[in-house]
């Protein structure tokens, strides 16, 4: 068995340790988001916590951890006679973001519950977490399906498995932590509310901090037993302060005055719900156990609202997560009370939470911090239409659905029709491996002509193997949705661009939700450049768009042929996920020879190769040119204004896209 790294030789990380703690001490805080760049001993901290954790007892035998104190009375391995039981180590189960449903709920032999009325069940994921940690390394890039399936676990406390009209329930009470890293895309917010506390990490500047944690993985590396026994002393007074903390739990007092400073600083800073409230009641009241006092101090309701409060103010996916803490010490300072609570400490217990500091801006987001684009000052500029700095976004609205063609097979989403694993049933076939979905009707239909050869005498239907037949299913796919945009000179001025920037920040916010990967594509000048190869962060994309300057000629051949460049390599690295390419133009093309035919060339090198695209009519004045819509015609897609591209406008986008396809 491997040597984990122990917990308490993690160097710095002051708020990731502590927020692991409080869950520790109190698992109803509701676990822990670890944002952070890569490298940063996100997964090493976690991973530690486990050897940390008091033992639970279990009944013997049992696969789903019953408490021997109080079984429950439903589970699959029960009835369970209270009284003793054994002690085993608390456990920590690792879920990985390509897992199946049934990986995680668990099987049921579908072919024993037809043919012998048993219900055959194999435990999945969430009956190992029962009472331990449940482990998401890489949280955002897990499945919808198992999202949700997983919300329903934390909501409920216990696992349903239902196989056409047969069911299993048992209990599943476990703490949530999960790691990501921002570049990679941001969670569902039905998710990121279940997270009771996050965190917000990156390396260290310090070249001395640097430097011990390069010598302690060294160490750690080279003999893992030796390494865990020189820090097994602080192990042990950790985990001997744990348990003092748990005992001390239930004689915490949590003051009036204590619960008025959460209610109004959760109304302060305008959180959805209550159930931030509650956890910051539980965070504060963990963080009293913790340094070992009976009364709730108002430096730890501070403190909690640094842990519980950063992620669920965010009102959209471009929201930086964070605090203001001066806001927040003000709120305190107003709702202060009398019955002995300490005056609220202006630099907090930890020196802040884990938010990032004030002046590292929006680094914490993995660092896509807006920035001049690299290369564009060197470019050839047209005599007179010099560079223009960057013009702000006008605000966001709801799109119309822009969707492929066709059915696809591609990652879970909400944009386009795909044949899926969860949607409507369209049919059934055999099973090509595991069976994971039965389709009852036909599964009865192929084993009703053999029942008298299998010599059936009772009720029951023989059924064998090879009738089993699994559901095919329609639902929704998730696209590469890439941006072509047109930055040159006739987009510059500035309300227009304010426009088109709005636009394409609207439907970076509709490809959020329909869960597609996203890449940016810029032109002017001379050439084009990818601002944001193919990703699952619309946040960076989005930091890329507001920082875009225009100016210079229009080489719209250059955008199409650098759009197309870039499907091809994506085709390699993901070939089931179907491209729809968006470009944001006016439809002009000047620069070099025979810019138009140039052009015109490049659009058809795309429609040859059955990409879907969108061409967004940034036209603007009373005369205009059409040439927006001829581009769309050479790329065989559609050409939507800016007006028609609102939700609420009149046009048929969808069913025009389509007849342009099928044409």
């Amino acid at each position: 068995m491997t040597t984990p790294f122990p917990f308490t030789a993690v160097v710095g990380q002051d708020d990731l340790r502590l927020a692991l703690l409080l869950n520790a001490v109190s698992p109803a805080v509701g676990g822990v988001l670890v944002r952070g760049e890569k490298g940063t001993a996100k997964s090493t901290a976690v991973r530690a916590l486990s050897a940390l954790l008091p033992e639970v007892a279990v009944v013997p035998g049992c696969r789903f951890s019953c408490d021997p104190a109080s079984p429950d009375p439903q589970c699959p391995d029960g009835p369970h006679e209270a009284g003793g039981g054994t002690e085993r180590p608390a456990r920590m189960v690792e879920l990985p973001v390509g897992a199946s449903e049934d990986r995680l709920v668990g099987a049921l032999d579908i072919e024993r519950a037809l043919a012998e009325g048993v219900k055959a069940f194999e435990p999945g994921l969430l009956a190992d977490a029962h009472r331990g940690i449940l482990y998401v390394d890489e949280v955002n890039l897990l499945h919808d399906h198992l999202v949700d399936l997983l919300l329903d676990a934390a909501a409920m406390g216990a696992s349903y498995v239902e196989r056409e009209g047969v069911s299993v329930r048992h209990a599943a009470k476990f703490l949530l932590v999960g790691t990501m890293n921002p570049e990679e895309g941001e969670l569902r917010p039905q998710l990121l509310d279940r997270f009771g506390l996050t965190v917000e990490v990156a390396a260290s500047r310090e070249p001395d901090q640097r430097v011990e944690v390069v010598r302690r993985r060294l160490a750690y590396d080279d003999d893992p037993a030796a390494f865990a026994a020189k820090w097994a002393q602080e192990e042990a007074a950790v985990r001997q302060r744990i348990v003092a903390a748990r005992e001390l739990l239930p004689q915490v007092r949590l003051g009036d005055a204590a619960l008025r400073q959460i209610a109004a600083t959760c109304a302060a800073f305008e959180v959805d719900g209550m159930r931030a409230d509650i956890v910051m009641a539980r965070t504060a009241t963990a963080l009293a156990a913790w340094a070992g006092r009976t009364d709730v101090l108002a430096e730890d309701v501070r403190q909690a609202a640094l842990l519980a409060l950063p992620h669920r103010r965010r009102r959209n996916p471009f929201d930086a997560p964070g605090l203001d803490e001066d806001k927040l010490d003000e709120t305190l300072e107003q709702y202060s009370g009398d019955d002995g609570d300490d005056e609220p400490d202006p630099d907090g217990p930890g020196g802040g939470g884990g938010q990032p500091a004030p002046d590292g801006g929006p680094q914490g987001d993995g660092g896509e911090a807006a920035r001049p684009e690299a290369g564009e000052d060197g470019q050839p500029q047209a005599s007179g239409a010099g560079e223009q700095s960057a013009a702000r976004a006008a605000e966001p609205f709801r799109t119309k659905a822009l969707t492929v063609p066709g059915i696809g097979e591609g990652a879970a989403g909400r944009r386009s029709r795909a044949r899926t694993e969860h949607g409507r049933t369209t049919g059934a076939r055999r099973p090509r491996g595991t069976l994971t979905k039965l389709h009852l009707a036909a599964t009865v239909q192929a084993a009703a002509p053999h029942q008298r050869a299998r010599g059936r005498s009772g009720p029951g239907l023989v059924v064998r193997r090879d009738d089993l037949r699994q559901a095919t299913r329609e639902g929704r796919e998730g696209n590469l949705v890439l941006f072509v945009v047109d930055a040159s000179g006739s987009m510059a001025a500035r309300q227009r661009m304010s426009a088109v920037k709005g636009a394409v920040l609207s439907l970076l916010l509709d490809a959020y939700q329909r869960r597609d990967k996203v890449g940016l594509v810029t032109f002017r000048g001379t050439s084009a450049e990818v601002a944001l190869p193919p990703t699952s962060s619309v946040d960076a994309a989005a930091a890329r768009l507001e920082s875009l300057p225009t100016g210079g000629r229009t080489p719209l051949a250059a955008g199409l042929l650098k759009a197309h460049e870039v499907l091809r390599v994506e085709r390699l690295r993901d070939p089931a996920r179907r491209p729809l390419v968006v470009v944001v133009t006016d439809g002009r093309a000047t620069g070099g020879p025979e810019p138009v035919a140039l052009a015109g060339r490049a659009a058809r090198l795309l429609a040859d190769g059955q990409v879907a695209s969108v061409v967004v009519d940034c036209e603007s004045g009373p005369v205009r040119l059409g040439l927006a819509g001829r581009l769309a015609g050479e790329l065989g897609g559609t050409a939507v204004t800016l007006d028609e591209l609102r939700a609420d406008s009149i046009a048929g986008l969808v069913k025009g896209i389509q007849g342009r396809r099928a044409a």
